[in-house]
């Protein structure tokens, strides 16, 4: 610190202000700063608790990040769906809560910004804007204020959570444990609902063997689908011990299986695009990615039922639909068309949050149903704001996972001039890298379903949109500290470039 920091101030003080700078730049907030070699190796004697320059040694502890994980195991597992007793109790809220209410009494004590704020974490919260402002000109002001408060205000604040917790790679890896290991043991009730002939709707369809997000067959296949190619890297790479990828392989393949004997048609169409996107960038996790996946498909498709290639037909066929199903394919077009509108009635405002479904005009074919189209449902209830909105979260998703895997491709290639390796291990790199290409595949996968599903307000979206961003912010603050750590200055701070950007000379 310069004379002046340390004037009229003892020792505890100085080292509290050192451990608040180092705070900030981890939090995106305060001048654009970076800690020097020097503050590191003091930090590292006095062991105290570390950031993310210091994280690569040791790793903080802390409530919210259990309170991360315990939420995503109940909102995943649905405790409450098999023991009725627990509803009252809000387990998942109160999960949320043992995060949320550490991570804020830490950040006054320290004085610091409440949270980290990112270009998502805005996006998120002038979508909630949006649903609240238009609130007062929808159909029903009360219900689209509810579908705010118990809906999308949970998923912004466990987002936020997630962004000021998933701070080293360690602890996105067992986050992504846990969202398999739940899948896995989704799809592994689900196979027995199937064998029992329990939750089988229009002609044998499977459904869900919990409610939420897994709640009927395209919900259940959409996050199915969203999180395949995680286990599937999970399993095929080297990074993890055998019996990881062993029990990973058997995850895939239920989750597949899962998808097939939803036969929801988006579920089938957005499966084979996240295969596609994850045999196109596996390839550079491991050679051969693209083969097993062309492989897996061919061995896959003689095995899976008639009734499965015959609903399958009917993406072309409407008569088919009528004649043996329940003629959804001519409804969605319907909706679609009846969606579309909607907005057009009401571009500025839309009917409001959750109320197309409440939209009835005169000569409405389809009353009482959603848009089965994500980006017209939130076209319809909340305008052309509400639109930018969230396909401006859409696009940050891509870019921030474009953005962490270029930075992360030369500990791939093995680069002898990687200055992101003085702050980040080269096998944390490879699986960061690992994580980002599973998260890419899934976000196109989750989208090419969502293009026939109302999944705006639905937590599946918005768990890959906080890792792929988790990803893409933890490498760029560790290749700062990096490029501070290689330009071997021993100051304290180092002045960089505006926008929260890596210095253009450092290194």
């Amino acid at each position: 610190m310069g004379r002046t920091s340390q004037r009229r101030t003892g020792p505890r003080a100085v080292s509290r202000r050192a451990q608040a700078a180092r705070e900030r730049l981890a939090f995106g907030s305060g001048p654009n700063t970076v800690p020097g070699h020097g503050l590191v190796d003091a930090a590292l004697a006095r062991e105290v608790k570390p950031t993310f320059a210091t994280s690569v040694y040791r790793e903080p502890r802390d409530w919210g990040y259990g309170g991360l994980m315990a939420f995503t195991a109940v909102l995943m597992f649905r405790p409450q769906d098999t023991f009725p007793v627990l509803n009252p109790v809000h387990v998942a809220e109160t999960c949320a809560i043992i995060g949320l209410a550490p991570m804020v009494l830490h950040r006054f004590a320290t004085r610091l910004p409440v949270f980290r704020i990112t270009p998502e974490t805005i996006g998120l919260m002038v979508l909630g804007a949006t649903m609240v402002g238009t609130a007062p000109f929808s159909l029903w002001p009360g219900g689209a204020i509810d579908v705010f408060i118990n809906a999308y205000l949970k998923i912004l604040l466990v987002f936020i959570l997630m962004m000021n917790t998933l701070t080293t790679p360690k602890r996105i890896d067992r986050l992504l444990w846990l969202i398999v290991f739940c899948f896995g043991y989704i799809a592994a009730r689900s196979f027995i609902d199937y064998a029992r002939g329990v939750n089988l709707i229009e002609n044998d369809r499977l459904s869900g063997p919990v409610g939420g997000i897994f709640g009927n067959p395209n919900d259940l296949a959409l996050n199915m689908v969203t999180f395949t190619p995680a286990a599937a890297l999970m399993a095929w790479t080297r990074y993890y011990p055998r019996g990881r990828r062993i029990a990973a392989a058997v995850v895939v393949a239920l989750m597949v299986g899962v998808v097939v004997l939803t036969k929801s048609r988006g579920g089938a169409v957005g499966l084979i695009a996240a295969i596609a996107t994850l045999a196109i960038l596996g390839r550079k996790v491991r050679r051969g990615m693209g083969s097993v996946a062309i492989v897996s498909i061919l061995v896959a498709t003689p095995l899976m039922p008639s009734s499965f290639w015959t609903r399958m037909s009917t993406i072309v066929d409407d008569r088919e639909d009528q004649k043996e199903f329940t003629g959804s394919r001519e409804s969605r077009r319907i909706l679609l068309e009846e969606g579309i509108k909607a907005f057009a009635d009401n571009p500025l405002t839309g009917v409001g949050a959750g109320q197309f479904k409440n939209y009835n005009p005169p000569g409405r074919r389809e009353p009482w149903r959603e848009t089965h189209n994500v980006l017209v449902q939130v076209a319809a209830d909340l305008g052309v704001f509400g639109l930018g909105a969230f396909t401006y979260l859409i696009v940050r998703a891509m870019l921030a996972a474009a953005r962490a895997r270029r930075l992360l491709e030369r500990s791939r290639r093995g680069d002898q001039d990687d200055v992101l390796a003085l702050a980040l291990s080269r096998d944390d790199q490879r699986m960061l890298y690992l994580h980002t290409v599973a998260m890419t595949a899934g976000l196109v996968g989750w989208f090419t379903c969502a293009l026939f599903a109302s999944v705006a307000y639905s937590w599946t979206f918005y768990y890959p949109l906080a890792l792929v961003v988790a990803i893409n912010e933890l490498t760029r603050d560790r290749l700062v500290a990096a490029r501070a750590i290689a330009s071997g200055r021993a100051t304290t701070r180092v002045r960089l470039m505006p926008s929260r950007r890596a210095p253009a000379g450092a290194g």
